[in-house]
């Protein structure tokens, strides 16, 4: 990267979530004017409204981040360490399944509203204004300018660059597409989200294994429990909206009693607020969002989930979102005008962004269906060997995706060929002793150059 010839710029972000903070930071330390705009009260004031968060799984490539803002000290405390996936099976009975070789290689569960808190307060001692209950109208692009509605009525805010940080329901994304700038398409999963809660022991330590990410595959659904620092688990059932085992058989919280009582009775037992937690935490859809362009010409950008909003099932939307913010800042680093630096941005985010997608709605079938299948976890159990083996060439999608940097293009291109290479391996073997590896070695170093990240 050369050194940068942009002169400085007044940049105006909306949304001040991860993203939007994290960008704000990165780009005051290297001497941009940054003023942040939300239309939420300040969390630090207010609280944190949980419910519809799923709790937050930091990875190497978001701490990398986390790393250049000068946060990870701040940060790290407040995670928890998390090895693996521990599943549950209707009988109780617990099977664990490591992510990586070792503790070198683990995920993060942080809490968003803690996280973004840190964020804030990281960038108001930096010097970014921010402007909570920011309620933003008539957003003109081409003009710049929009009107901030305010308790004093409102008024006329000019920018010069805009970025556009306010999450899936972006009001930056919605001006660009009616300037016909951008078209955006939504999938939906056709499945939603309810979050519950497992509250600490008598006395004070974790219900469960505190250092997993617990999972119930049930075929077709789940239910998934994260670790907190305050020693509690936030627990997320995975439903069809609809259907025999949908969100919409389920009408009163009698019902969601019996349906776990049948489904996760050992899940059911931990959770002492079950009622409540049913009837207050709102039922949340989950989707995809695509766009073809993430620009409008030189005076607005997307990054996160306003330009790429993505399911959780491999807990990268953070992670893609803090790269965004780096590849962002990079971009204006190294090219001389604002228009060629957000076009270099796009140019490298868009392509990986879509692959992460597409890898996180796969990742829902292997959580939901496969983590408990026979032939999965010989898979699994080849994938690790292979690994050892070959370690400069075989490396694991989910290594690639949560313990490095390689581009998420990069991860789901090898991990298809990986992933043929194992089925081929394991077709019509029950035992990993039964696996010819002197094929194994020919098919690695003939199907895969060595990775360079």
């Amino acid at each position: 990267m050369g050194g940068r010839t942009m002169k400085a710029q007044r940049i105006h972000i909306i949304g001040a979530g991860l993203a939007g903070t994290l960008l704000a930071i990165l780009l005051v330390r290297r001497g941009h004017s940054v003023r942040v705009f939300e239309k939420r009260p300040d969390p630090r004031q207010t609280g944190y409204q949980g419910g519809r968060s799923i709790n937050l799984a930091l990875a190497f490539r978001g701490l990398h981040v986390l790393r250049q803002a000068g946060l990870d000290a701040a940060v790290m405390p407040q995670t928890v360490m998390m090895r693996g996936r521990m599943v549950h099976d209707v009988d109780g009975r617990q099977n664990f399944l490591r992510y990586g070789k070792d503790d070198s290689e683990v995920i993060w569960s942080v809490h968003r509203g803690r996280l973004n808190r840190a964020l804030i307060d990281a960038a108001e001692a930096l010097g970014v204004r921010i402007e909570f209950n920011a309620q933003i109208r008539d957003l003109d692009l081409d003009a710049g300018c929009f009107t901030l509605q305010d308790a004093d009525g409102g008024r006329v805010e000019r920018f010069e660059r805009l970025i556009g940080a306010d999450g899936a329901g972006s009001q930056v994304r919605q001006a660009m597409v009616a300037a016909g700038s951008v078209t955006a398409r939504t999938e939906s999963l056709g499945h939603h989200y309810k979050e519950l809660e497992i509250a600490p022991a008598d006395d004070g330590s974790f219900r469960l294994d505190g250092n997993s990410l617990h999972i119930w595959p049930r075929g077709g659904f789940m239910c998934i429990a994260l670790p907190n620092t305050e020693r509690t688990f936030t627990v997320t059932l995975f439903l069809p909206a609809s259907g025999e085992t949908g969100f919409d058989c389920i009408r009163s919280p009698q019902d969601a009693r019996a349906f776990f009582h049948a489904q996760f009775p050992d899940a059911l037992a931990l959770i002492a607020d079950f009622e409540q937690d049913w009837t207050q935490n709102p039922e949340s859809p989950l989707s995809t969002l695509y766009l073809d362009r993430w620009h409008h010409r030189d005076r607005a950008v997307l990054l996160g989930d306003a330009a790429h909003a993505m399911v959780p099932f491999h807990g990268q939307g953070m992670n893609c979102a803090f790269e965004d913010c780096l590849a962002l800042l990079e971009a204006v680093e190294a090219e001389a005008d604002w228009e060629t630096a957000i076009a270099r941005y796009q140019r490298e985010r868009q392509a990986n962004a879509a692959a992460i997608q597409a890898m996180a709605l796969e990742n829902y079938i292997e959580m939901r269906d496969r983590v408990d299948d026979a032939d999965f976890l010989l898979q699994r159990a080849l994938e690790r060997e292979l690994a050892a083996r070959h370690p400069e060439r075989f490396v694991p999608r989910y290594s690639m995706v949560s313990f490095r940097r390689t581009p998420y293009t990069v991860a789901l291109a090898r991990g298809s060929v990986q992933r043929d290479i194992l089925q081929t391996l394991c077709a019509g073997k029950s035992d990993i002793a039964q696996v010819d590896f002197a094929l194994a070695s020919e098919l690695v170093h003939r199907r895969l150059e060595p990775l360079h990240d």
